[in-house]
């Protein structure tokens, strides 16, 4: 018995220095562990932040290029540009002159009257209109078709101005005529010298047209 407790006391102390190794290896074991777990880089790669650029789309610095302006169409009525105007000799009548208005096309192309001139007194560096306008005699007459050099006549009466109470009539000395071919908004100049009423109160009219016709 007493050969038995002396082995086991000589056993002890082995095994407790075996299990103590156990026991540091296994520390030692499990520090290593972690220290790698810890040094291992993260596979996990970090968002990368993007930055969006905007292109704002600047309008072109360049303007579209403009329209010519629209031009009058051409409805093939006598223009301003178009006649060359003149009096032809007159006729005297009772206490008037008659004189023909002699319109020439001087284009080159054909082109058509018909109606009334607009007849209208002068005077100045200005050409104000002296008086009323002319007083439109008759009817409308018919077309009238001038080819280039060809001629219409409007006949113009000028009645004397001695006719009309002076006081009333306010003599002024005029320069010419303003003639508006029919439906033109542009006008033409007639020098002529003479003398005219300025006072739109006359009784009666010192200046009268009839139609355009042919010569």
């Amino acid at each position: 018995m007493d050969m038995v407790r002396t082995k086991l006391s000589r056993l002890l102390p082995v095994v407790a220095a075996s299990a103590g190794v156990l026991a540091l290896a296994a520390c030692g074991s499990g520090g290593t562990t972690n220290a790698a777990s810890s040094s291992t880089p993260s596979t996990t790669a970090s968002p990368t932040s993007t930055t969006a650029t905007t292109v704002a789309s600047s309008p072109s610095s360049s303007a579209p290029a403009s329209s010519p302006p629209a031009q009058p169409a051409d409805n093939g009525l006598c223009k301003a540009g178009d006649v060359a105007l003149s009096l032809g000799q007159g006729d005297a009548g009772a206490g008037s002159v008659y004189r023909p208005l002699l319109i020439k096309n001087s284009s080159s192309k054909p082109c058509e009257i018909q109606g009334f001139p607009g007849v209208s007194y002068v005077a100045g560096n200005d050409g104000h209109q002296v008086g009323k306008d002319a007083f439109r005699e008759g009817t409308k007459g018919n077309a009238v078709k001038l080819n280039p050099g060809q001629s219409a006549v409007a006949d113009i009466q000028f009645v004397n101005v001695r006719n009309f109470d002076s006081g009333t009539c306010q003599p002024t000395a005029v320069k010419g005529l303003r003639i508006y071919l029919p439906q033109e908004t542009a006008s033409n100049f007639v020098p002529t010298d003479g003398t005219a009423c300025a006072s739109t109160k006359i009784p009666g009219n010192q200046l009268s047209v009839k139609t355009v016709h042919t010569p």
